[in-house]
């Protein structure tokens, strides 16, 4: 994992596109569509946690009036690591939040009501309930959250990751997909591989990963291969179909939030039982 920063913290001292223009046409040609817009990326809406990065969220039905949603790695709780094969549903949560402006000033301190749903297996994923509504947010710091993309992401996509803790973005590509990633005792379907200049480091686990091009959430930060170790904590390796294992050293992983997607229904509860939902169930 990209771990969370005092554990990170703890190992340093032990170890010492633009548009393309019209082509001229001999007769008169329709005046050219603009360009689509592309939402500037910035630090609105992300969060810190103690020892993480998250994001303020919303699913594409979400309402103004729903309570909002802050969605991290499950790595990050704060009762510590879920174990493999356990998932943890509504359960009682009074964490507190820095929120963020775009330029990365804390705004306003948000706090919990509940981890909604969070995982180690197949995914690395919190999300935790706020006491808040995205209107009440709105309304009183002029920040909106997140949208996670419906849709799995795409290879080559442009996406920066939006570290809320070291208020710190990092621009790279969606370099491809690893079919499993294992890290230790935890497996990881589908992780996003990132190409090499988004050098995550401790303190980022929980950062949206954002596409350029739309402004939503494709994923959610969460592990790197620190020195080429093979399968270990701290250095996950790609297993690929067949059982191949590949260390890429120095490389970057998030994992994939469409998924959450199909999960959450009326008022912004999970319910791990409506349909299209393959989220792991307890």
């Amino acid at each position: 994992m990209k771990k969370p920063l005092v554990a990170a913290l703890f190992a340093l001292v032990i170890a010492g596109a633009g548009a393309t223009p019209a082509v001229a046409s001999p007769e008169p040609a329709p005046a050219s569509q603009p360009a689509p817009a592309v939402r500037a990326v910035n630090f609105a809406g992300t969060v810190a946690l103690s020892n993480c990065s998250g994001s303020v969220v919303r699913m594409p039905g979400s309402e103004d009036d729903d309570p909002a949603l802050v969605l991290s790695n499950g790595h990050c709780l704060e009762t510590g690591f879920p174990e493999p094969g356990e998932v943890i549903v509504d359960q009682p949560s009074s964490r507190s939040f820095s929120l963020l402006n775009s330029a990365g000033s804390r705004v306003a301190t948000l706090r919990a009501s509940k981890i909604a749903y969070a995982t180690m297996t197949d995914t690395d994923i919190s999300v935790y309930q706020l006491t808040r509504t995205y209107a009440q947010i709105k309304s009183s710091y002029g920040i909106s959250a997140l949208t996670l993309d419906a849709a799995h992401p795409a290879a080559g996509t442009a996406i920066k990751v939006v570290s809320g803790y070291w208020k710190r973005i990092y621009s790279c590509n969606v370099d491809g997909f690893a079919y499993r990633l294992k890290e230790g005792g935890w497996t990881w379907k589908d992780s996003v591989r990132y190409t090499s200049a988004c050098d995550t480091i401790g303190g980022t686990s929980g950062s949206p990963v954002v596409d350029n091009a739309t402004g939503k959430v494709v994923a959610v930060n969460n592990t790197g291969n620190e020195d080429g170790g093979r399968c270990t904590d701290n250095n996950p390796c790609e297993v690929d179909a067949n059982g191949n294992v590949t260390v890429r050293e120095g490389i970057n992983y998030a994992q994939e939030t469409y998924l959450i997607v199909p999960c959450v229904g009326l008022d912004n509860k999970f319910d791990l039982s409506r349909p299209g939902c393959a989220l792991p169930k307890p």
